[in-house]
């Protein structure tokens, strides 16, 4: 006989919020989010601080898992860094194309977020710090004269093909992002 452990307040909180926060944006309210969790308003303001804390730390915790599923999708391509980039935004168009998708979680908090001192933002900048990292790096391994700027390009790439992903849907976005891609990985190589 197995018995499962319910997830604590503090875990059933980020549970709700990360699915919330994702499906209807870092704007839904207390209650729903408490309600969703099964806490009280207490167990909020004990673990976070308040929703804001809770809103910066889902940030965190997806952003966590997303680096891993770019690193995941990226070594899987093999060693080539032309098929490492290219995965990722083969990866991102399969991604986009999906019927449940709702845009990126990190560009709509970014958007949603008016107060530019909400903890959520350092989060996001983080987050496409590293992406710039990831990216740069395969950009130095593929010779490109410029990898610092190609990155930034790719990042451009992906913010776009996410948020078209997210406001235009089945529009053959993936393609249009795949062929930007090849250029991009073609362009500068040294």
């Amino acid at each position: 006989m197995s018995t499962s452990v319910k997830p604590g307040p503090r875990e059933r909180l980020l549970l709700a919020a990360q699915e919330l926060t994702y499906s209807q944006g870092v704007g839904i309210g207390v209650d729903a989010l408490l309600k969703e969790a099964g806490v009280a308003r207490r167990s909020l303001y004990e673990h976070f601080g308040g929703k804001d804390g809770l809103i910066a730390e889902v940030l965190r915790r997806s952003t966590t898992e997303d680096v891993e599923r770019y690193r995941s999708t990226m070594d899987a391509a093999g060693d080539d860094p032309r098929d490492r980039i290219l995965a990722v935004v083969d990866r991102l168009g399969v991604i986009a194309a999906d019927p449940g998708f709702h845009g990126c979680r990190y560009l709509a908090a970014d958007l949603a977020l008016t107060d530019p001192d909400h903890p959520g933002h350092e989060v996001t900048r983080e987050y496409r710090r590293t992406l710039r990292g990831l990216f740069a790096e395969e950009f130095t391994a593929l010779g490109h004269a410029r990898p610092g700027f190609a990155a930034d390009q790719l990042l451009l790439l992906v913010d776009g093909l996410l948020a078209a992903g997210a406001t235009r849907p089945g529009a053959g976005h993936a393609a249009a992002a795949r062929d930007l891609a090849e250029h991009l990985v073609g362009a500068g190589r040294a």
